[in-house]
């Protein structure tokens, strides 16, 4: 009996022994898993929060950052053409002179904005002075011959004069207001007032004035210089109505109408791309080379647009418009590509990576196709999209260290 009990007493004590191992091994094992979590959980906050480039507003303005939200543009469905900025005619203006005179000064440089009416230049010869006092001399010849006029209408009213007498008065009188007034016609060409004339004042020189509002494009004379007759001696033109002038093929005019939009380039403006509607479209063909041209209506003009600058253009023939993103706001890592979003903390800039998928590239642009919902407002970077990526990196290493 005594050794049952003994054995009894010997399984309970290790029934219970076991039994708080198992216990301690559980709770030890628990701990971990809690540890471990808490360490996963951390470490993914810390990914998240590193998945973030901060930029001071120094620093955005430094590199210049453009946001703007997703842009919709036509990625197919265009004409390609070539031209240059043109000003229509009204727009332009020759200046010249309707005497031989010689240049006496020059009143502006190429460059120079100028009114309409504004001196240009002015100019002296002999004739000038010549054609004044001729016309002095006819006004005085016209006023004797009004007189005797008047005396032999009298006399042949008065049944005492000549008819003969009377209708020669007449006639000289006529022709000599006619001999005035084409004189007086000639000196307002020059600008000089027949009042002073009249009044005995005699103009040196006479002054060539701008007919219309714009830059002076063109100085082809020199103080001094004797100038012919209808010879060009200035060039205004009026920039504020240029426009796009394409050429488009034959085998594409069919496409092209009033009303389409035009995407185009200039060389001295790289950064961005001007838009514009097409207003006419031309229904004669050139000769060399065979096409037609394309007057576009700028919409966003920007920087310095001179007449003669060659452009390269897409003329949007369809309206399928897809999301879309310039080079500079993706960028690719490892075998995914990347845009930015944008937010404003404060003074400073949040950017954050987004997953995107490419598609079909017109130009500088890529056609995207975002991999997560995105709200309409959201804001991406349109340019620094490498080095953003680059900050972003760097960030990651500093805080792995």
């Amino acid at each position: 009996m005594k050794n049952i009990s003994y054995n009894i007493l010997t399984i309970v004590l290790l029934s219970i022994l076991v039994t708080a191992c198992g216990n301690k091994e559980n709770h030890n094992k628990e701990d971990g898993h809690s540890h471990n979590e808490e360490v996963n959980n951390k470490s993914k906050e810390e990914h998240d929060e590193s998945e973030e480039v901060m930029l001071s507003a120094q620093q955005f303005d430094a590199l210049k950052m453009k946001i703007d939200t997703i842009a919709s543009r036509n990625m197919s469905g265009y004409v390609e053409a070539n031209g240059t900025l043109e000003v229509p005619p009204q727009s332009e203006a020759a200046i010249t002179s309707v005497v031989g005179a010689n240049v006496v000064s020059i009143e502006v440089i190429e460059g120079d904005k100028v009114n309409k009416g504004q001196v240009v230049a002015y100019l002296s010869h002999p004739n000038i002075i010549q054609k004044q006092t001729d016309y002095l001399n006819a006004y005085s010849n016209s006023n004797f011959l009004k007189k005797n006029f008047e005396r032999q209408q009298k006399l042949y009213d008065a049944g005492v004069g000549s008819g003969a007498n009377f209708q020669k008065a007449e006639a000289e009188y006529e022709a000599s207001k006619a001999m005035v007034n084409g004189m007086a016609a000639q000196l307002q060409l020059l600008t000089i007032s027949t009042a002073s004339v009249r009044n005995g004042t005699i103009a040196q020189r006479i002054s060539l004035r701008s007919p219309i509002e714009g830059f002076v494009q063109k100085v082809e004379v020199k103080t001094g210089q004797f100038v012919e007759p209808q010879t060009e001696l200035f060039e205004i033109v009026n920039t504020h109505h240029v426009h796009a002038d394409l050429m488009v093929f034959e085998k594409d005019v069919y496409k092209v109408k009033k009303g389409q939009k035009v995407t185009f380039s200039i060389q001295s403006i790289t950064e961005d791309e001007l838009t514009a509607e097409i207003y006419s479209v031309s229904k004669t063909f050139e000769d060399n080379p065979k096409a037609v041209h394309v007057h576009a209506e700028i919409e966003n003009k920007k920087g310095s647009l001179i007449p003669g600058m060659y452009i390269q253009g897409r003329i949007q023939v369809k309206n399928t418009a897809t999301e879309a993103l310039p080079e500079s706001a993706i960028v690719k890592e490892g075998d995914r590509f990347y845009v930015f979003s944008v937010e404003k903390e404060n003074d400073d800039w949040s950017f954050k990576p987004i997953e995107v998928i490419l598609g079909a590239k017109d130009g500088n642009w890529l056609a995207v196709t975002f991999s997560e919902d995105i709200e309409p407002n959201t804001k991406f970077a349109y340019n620094n999209a490498y080095y953003l990526i680059a900050e972003m990196k760097k960030g990651e290493a500093e805080h792995e260290h």
